[in-house]
């Protein structure tokens, strides 16, 4: 009687490959986000922004009213109270301004203006002065002599007076387009003085990094200087300008709002938070003091939660800190 033979072995089953987490998920399970969840503050800041935000990005579907509609504004309800005050309309939550305009949906158009702005002035001056920074900091000699002896310069000129400078040049070349040029003149007075900072921060970044090993090796195999500058340097610097970034944007809203204060800004026909401001402020010693001073509270709101949320950002990404 012949042995049968033995049944053949089952195929061997490679053990699963453990797929990588995505971008997301590293982010939830990062000390970023940890930090983020253990600080109170930053939350209450976090979503103090976010209203702000809905708010005037979504201003055309939240705001009770259109207050740039002649047909729907009336001059009888021009400097109402708020609605809890005396002689208030529930109407009009926050009252109205001089010419009979909603104040709550007001201040939302104008959060609108003042955060374009802001946060166009902020990545002009980030594109500007991390290009600048860069190089400066990685060629160095010349070049750095140079931009830093430009960026000298440039301190010693305020916003104000660069905002100042630039729509006068616009009002003698272009005299009839004063208010189309006027978001391009905020723009450029905050990212002409702006710049500065980004170019600095970076630029003492670069010198550190550049002396490191993975520089140096890149060099050696071959790779390009402007290679190595944009797809090894950048990246390992950028933690000092997203702790900037933050905080300037609060800066360049406030600017923006002493800017329009001092009217050169937007025309009045679209009034930005700093222009609320100044009209409110030749009503305040007449009594009328909520049209001044919701629109102050909001700028503040918007100042305080992003500076706060830059403070906790420059924590969060200090590995000191840890």
């Amino acid at each position: 009687m012949s042995l049968s033979s033995p049944p053949p072995m089952p195929p061997a089953v490679p053990p699963p490959v453990a797929s990588s987490p995505g971008p997301l998920r590293r982010f939830f399970q990062g000390d970023v986000w940890h930090s983020f969840t253990r600080s109170p503050v930053a939350m209450l800041a976090a979503l103090v922004a976010l209203i702000c935000l809905v708010c005037a990005v979504f201003a055309p579907w939240v705001a009770p009213h259109d207050p740039f509609d002649l047909t729907a504004v009336d001059l009888m309800d021009a400097r109402l109270p708020p609605a809890w005050v005396e002689g208030g309309s529930s109407k009009y939550w926050l009252g109205t301004d001089d010419q009979g305009r909603d104040l709550l949906s007001a201040i939302m158009y104008g959060a609108r203006i003042s955060l374009v702005v802001g946060v166009a002035s902020v990545l002009l001056s980030m594109v500007i002065g991390v290009g600048l920074g860069l190089l400066a900091g990685f060629v160095g000699g010349r070049v750095d002599g140079l931009i830093m002896r430009i960026c000298d310069v440039m301190l010693s000129f305020p916003a104000i007076l660069v905002a100042l400078l630039v729509d006068g040049i616009g009002r003698v070349v272009l005299p009839d387009t004063h208010g189309t040029l006027a978001f391009l003149v905020l723009v450029l007075a905050i990212s002409l003085t702006g710049w500065v900072q980004y170019a600095r921060t970076v630029r003492g970044s670069t010198l550190v990094e550049r002396n490191k090993e993975y520089v140096q090796a890149a060099r050696v195999i071959g790779v390009k200087p402007m290679a190595i500058m944009w797809r090894h340097v950048l990246p390992n610097v950028t933690g000092p300008v997203l702790v900037l970034l933050t905080l300037q944007v609060a800066s360049a809203i406030l600017i923006e709002a002493t800017l329009s204060f001092l009217g050169v800004g937007v025309p009045p026909t679209t009034p930005s938070l700093g222009t609320l401001i100044r009209i409110g402020s030749d009503f305040l010693y007449s009594g009328e003091w909520w049209i001044t001073i919701w629109p102050s509270v909001m700028l503040v709101m918007i100042a305080l939660s992003i500076n706060l949320l830059g403070d906790w950002l420059r924590d969060a990404l200090n590995p000191r800190l840890r």
